[in-house]
């Protein structure tokens, strides 16, 4: 189906102008203009249809990637940033208030970690993060040097995965730099400049690569150069990398060239406090209707301004309760962290509970290098448990004695939800370290 659900992604929405249940999957992205706070964050893209077509992780490898705020001017990306991150970053009403992007750390919220904080009562702990940056905005004509161009663009090139701010609220006091609120336009100008930049780096590496080739015989480039050409049909279809399904050799071509069409993309989209409040807005059909067409993608409204006021308020939950609007910040932080295809595991010594940040797919003996490179280097084997299991048995020596502890190797890959005590005999101090490993389930 095309709908995860709870936190990590959406039901189907409802409109205004059905009565009772939405019949399909496709009506509901036709014709809503409304949404159920619940259903905040929604996936359209088409999951595979058997496993082995699940697509190849586009990307550098590693656990310190960061997500891109990126926008038109004037959209709410530094606001945005502000409230993520309970920073006072410059958000201004003019053009390229922010020049030099911002970065910070965010903690990702995870229920799961808070139950183990009180199973376990360290004395210190340590939750996951997310890395996010503000990115200054983005006019016509960047690609070609425009506003900030290269600079703003070269921005983009070093984050691993975009949140693109979409304005759709109308506020007289705050200018849009092309005179009217037209968020089809917006995403039409992030669209067609991001691949216009990509071009230009894809044609001049392939022409110089051909000259190359022509005197060296290089076998090597010349398969490159077969790769990337097929990436340029693509990209002259307007269509971004991110969206097509390549094998593991051509992600490994691509991923030297860390193309800006490559990077995932979570959509949010920045409403008043009262459209937000009466979850209702005009443009919501037509920007779902766009980004379906465009690769699909997380979509997630929320209002930066109405964030602003929760963030200030002494009490978080009593207000959101009484103004019957929940704030979205911990979802879009978890769409952001999902999107890199990142899970966590936390480890357990001396009294620390610690979450360390992995990728998708990472083997045991990997994720054990996260934590110190010596018990990679000395690793012997992982015993695992399932994290529900000892949820509902209550201790790890409860679910050994219940014969539901296993001995994994090497190359295991860490799988959903799951506890692992890491052998290294190289060091005996180090045997004790328990591993969760939590990964968002498919």
């Amino acid at each position: 189906c095309f709908f995860f659900f709870n936190d990590t992604a959406t039901t189907e929405i409802y409109t205004r102008s059905i009565v009772g249940s939405v019949r399909c999957v496709q009506e509901t992205v036709s014709t809503q203009s409304t949404w159920d706070y619940k259903d905040s964050i929604k996936d359209i893209s088409m999951p595979p249809k058997k496993k082995e077509e699940e697509k190849i992780i586009l990307g550098r490898p590693g656990n310190t990637l960061k997500m891109g705020i990126i926008g038109l001017p004037n959209v709410g990306k530094s606001t945005t940033f502000n409230v993520l991150t309970k920073l006072h970053v410059p958000a201004e009403n003019y053009p390229f208030c922010t020049v030099d992007p911002n970065n910070a750390q965010v903690e990702v919220p995870d229920e799961r970690f808070d139950k183990l904080v009180s199973m376990y009562n360290p004395s210190k702990s340590t939750a996951a993060t997310l890395n996010i940056t503000d990115i200054a905005g983005l006019v016509p004509g960047a690609s070609e040097g425009k506003g900030l161009g290269n600079a703003f663009l070269s921005h983009i090139q070093e984050a691993d995965g975009l949140f693109q701010v979409i304005r759709t609220f109308d506020d007289p006091t705050i200018v849009h730099t092309e005179g009217e609120v037209n968020p089809i336009n917006d995403l039409e100008t992030i669209h067609s400049e991001l691949l216009a930049k990509d071009l230009q780096h894809i044609n001049k590496w392939i022409d110089d690569a051909e000259k190359s080739v022509k005197r060296t015989l290089d076998k090597v480039k010349s398969e490159e150069i077969v790769v990337l050409k097929r990436v340029r049909t693509i990209m002259e279809e307007k269509k971004f990398v991110k969206d097509q399904t390549w094998s593991l050799k051509d992600a490994e071509i691509i991923n030297e060239h860390n193309f800006l069409t490559a990077k995932p993309m979570v959509y949010l989209i920045n409403m008043s406090i009262e459209e937000y409040k009466k979850k209702y807005n005009k443009f919501l059909k037509q920007i779902i209707d766009w980004i379906k067409a465009h690769g699909g993608g997380p979509i997630i409204p929320y209002s930066a301004s109405y964030e602003e006021q929760v963030i200030s308020a002494p009490n978080k939950e009593e207000f959101c309760k009484t103004e019957g609007a929940p704030s979205t910040m911990n979802k879009i932080i978890k769409a952001g962290y999902n999107c890199l295809h990142l899970i966590h595991f936390f480890t357990t010594m001396n009294n620390d509970l610690r979450c360390w940040t992995i990728r998708t797919g990472t083997v045991a003996k990997k994720a054990a290098g996260q934590v110190h490179t010596d018990m990679e280097e000395g690793f012997i084997c992982v015993d695992v448990m399932k994290y529900a299991d000892l949820i509902e048995l209550g201790s790890e020596g409860e679910v050994k004695a219940a014969g539901k502890l296993k001995q994994q190797g090497k190359d295991y890959e860490v799988e959903d939800l799951s506890l692992i005590h890491i052998s290294e005999p190289t060091r005996p101090e180090r045997i004790s370290y328990a591993v969760f490993c939590l990964k968002k389930k498919k």
